[in-house]
């Protein structure tokens, strides 16, 4: 589990295409004694399991599922990366709970700057924007983000200073792809909802006011 705030910038070293998956090496400040084989880290919002570490070289396998579901598969050598290791019990939980379980990718459409900050607007498909609400978090390539607003198929964000200088995203432009994980939370919540809606059915559009009142959603 991860907080959604980066820890560095690391870059990818070499990409070796492994039959069913691929083996990509990340460069990165860590060295020998702060990770291992079988340890958890989040590259661009992806929870990789470190396979190998050379150095401050590690080495993760990328499944053909990650693959189609994330930028990974588009990552050249040299490419940057965003990496942030796993929360620790005794970690300030200073983002949201980021599971590095990427829904999808969404499509930058605009970049905006003003006043030192980034406004940035995405195109996401039907299945993401689902979870996406206005003031609610989201990650984009692992980093936790409020959103801003959404309207029709897409959403926006604002990127501070700080989080462009300490990530990737400062750098990203317009037709660029981003991984987006949404908020846990809200998948649960309509998890919940949709099966009381198959059970009691209570109107022809499926929620209604008095069915969330019913359900302790006021």
């Amino acid at each position: 589990m991860f907080t959604g705030l980066i820890e560095a910038i690391g870059s990818v070293s070499k990409i070796e295409r492994r039959g069913a998956s691929t083996r990509i090496a990340f460069g990165s400040p860590w060295g020998l004694t702060e990770i291992k084989a079988g340890d958890s880290i989040s590259v661009n919002g992806a929870c990789l399991t470190v396979v190998g570490v050379d150095g401050k070289t590690f080495t993760a396998n990328v499944s053909n599922e990650t693959i189609a579901r994330t930028t990974l598969g588009e990552l050249k050598p040299t490419d940057p990366v965003n990496l942030e290791r796993p929360l620790t019990p005794a970690d300030r939980l200073g983002g949201h709970l980021v599971l590095g379980h990427v829904d999808g990718m969404a499509t930058i459409t605009e970049r905006r700057e003003d006043g030192g900050s980034i406004t940035i607007t995405f195109r996401a498909p039907e299945n993401l924007l689902l979870y996406i609400v206005e003031k609610g978090s989201v990650a984009i390539d692992g980093i936790s983000l409020t959103v801003n607003e959404c309207k029709g198929n897409e959403f926006s964000v604002t990127i501070i200073p700080l989080t462009s200088e300490r990530t990737i995203i400062g750098h990203k432009r317009v037709g660029n792809k981003v991984n987006v994980e949404t908020d846990i939370i809200g998948k649960y919540v309509q998890r919940f909802l949709s099966a009381q809606q198959r059970e009691e059915r209570p109107s022809k559009s499926g929620l209604d006011m008095d069915f969330l009142a019913k359900h302790g959603f006021k």
